[in-house]
């Protein structure tokens, strides 16, 4: 199947600039594409990952992938999806990210073969020099007020206003775009569907700079809804990182096994490399036997691989195994840290107590006394994964887990953890 023919059964084309011309161009010969993101932060999220999924896909199909870091656009902010102006980052800063985010690129791209890994560029290498008046003379004359400021992702800040430094991006963008073209032979640019007007203009600037036939290509990645209408790529707790320092492989794991069963089927298009037949079978599953997740599995597992690798998601199974089981005993320390991050957290001396007055005296676990010993009779309370039922029970260190903390579960599903202090 064509790669034009695969994405648009995926549902991952927005618009194009030419759709039968990019056709026949990917049949006749390999292309290199590029997809840019600017380090406006130390690490990419999912929903920077939805058109490098493209890029990816370009990738496996035989076309060579060009990942643009923006330390030049990053350093003054893309207007686009925006009310009101960026703050500025100090170089240093938009450095360091853009280190970051090339370190993730690699992962997710390099083969080990160099002739398909993808090509990492800054376009901080040919905007950093570039002199205000050169600017001015060699693009600024390109570019007509009237059309830019009827570009949407211009259009609808004119209320609320915009400073001539957001508004020189798109020109900046589409500079980005004529050199790729010329120095690296890049044909094809492919954004979100608020990169439109960005991408348009670049082809603009080509054509004008480098004649009316020259073969260049827009695409863009239509907004990604879930089934409630709201955007996909966030959840209670906020943004869903690539950096595992951010968002846990297990974290990760879990926000795609959690997904709603209508979503379920798009994002296996959208996100996944399995088959269509693959896809339809289960999206059979989900509808008979909804109930066993299949699908979302399957999900979760393609995902976690793609981004962490199979050792982290190994560990994010064994993990999800574990509370689902409520057989936390045979976790570490630290995957007990990231599976509990956000229950509540409590102190306790480092000493022996009865099991009474550990839970009302020492953490207020249970509200009485009275309660606490019915809990206890009743085999609510569970230190570290095991039910404990003896009044007299002594809660010492070696319920903890390495010396640091105990895990308390009271009933199925309320758990505390509890920091040792002191020597």
């Amino acid at each position: 199947m064509n790669i034009i023919d695969e994405l648009e059964w995926r549902g991952a084309i927005n618009q194009q600039t030419d759709k039968e011309g990019l056709r026949e161009l990917t049949e006749s010969k390999s292309i290199a594409l590029y997809c840019g993101v600017d380090p406006t932060g130390d690490s990419m999220h999912i929903g920077h990952l939805i058109p490098f999924m493209i890029l990816k896909r370009f990738q496996l199909a035989g076309h060579q992938p060009v990942a643009l870091i923006g330390g030049g656009t990053g350093s003054i902010g893309d207007p686009s999806g925006r009310t009101s102006e960026r703050q500025l980052q100090t170089m240093e800063q938009v450095d360091e990210n853009a280190e970051k985010l090339s370190d993730q690129m690699r992962q997710l791209f390099n083969t080990g073969d160099e002739t398909s890994d993808i090509r990492l560029l800054n376009n901080i290498d040919w905007l950093g020099n570039m002199k205000f008046l050169d600017f001015l003379r060699e693009y600024g004359k390109e570019f007509n007020i009237n059309t830019m400021l009827a570009k949407d992702i211009v259009s609808s800040r004119l209320e609320t206003g915009i400073s001539f430094t957001e508004f020189s991006y798109q020109i900046i963008q589409s500079i980005d775009f004529l050199h790729l073209y010329q120095e690296e032979n890049v044909q094809l640019q492919i954004g979100g569907s608020d990169q439109w007007g960005n991408i348009t203009s670049g082809l603009d600037l080509i054509r004008k700079k480098e004649g009316a036939e020259a073969e260049a290509y827009g695409l863009t990645i239509p907004l990604l809804l879930k089934a409630d209408g709201t955007k996909f790529g966030k959840s209670a707790g906020g943004a869903i990182w690539l950096d595992p320092e951010k968002t846990t492989p297990y974290e990760f794991y879990q926000f795609w096994y959690n997904q709603d069963d209508r979503d379920v089927d798009k994002y296996l298009k959208y996100f996944t490399f399995l088959s269509q037949e693959e896809i339809a079978d289960l999206a059979k599953k989900t509808e008979k036997e909804p109930h066993k997740r299949t699908a979302q599995k399957v999900l979760a597992e393609e995902m976690t691989r793609f981004v962490h690798g199979q050792e982290a998601l190994d560990e994010a199974i064994q993990i999800s195994e574990a509370l689902f089981s409520g057989n936390v005993q045979d976790l570490t320390a630290e995957q007990i840290e990231l599976s509990f991050k956000d229950v509540p957290a409590l102190e306790a001396p480092r000493q022996e107590v009865d099991l009474v007055s550990f839970l009302v005296d020492v953490t207020e676990i249970s509200p009485s006394r009275r309660q606490a010993r019915e809990d206890i009779k009743n085999g609510a309370i569970y230190l570290k994964g095991e039910r404990v039922q003896d009044l007299d029970y002594t809660v010492s260190e070696k319920d903890s887990y390495e010396g640091r903390f105990i895990l308390v579960r009271r009933g199925k599903k309320r758990y505390f953890m509890v920091h040792l202090t002191g020597e």
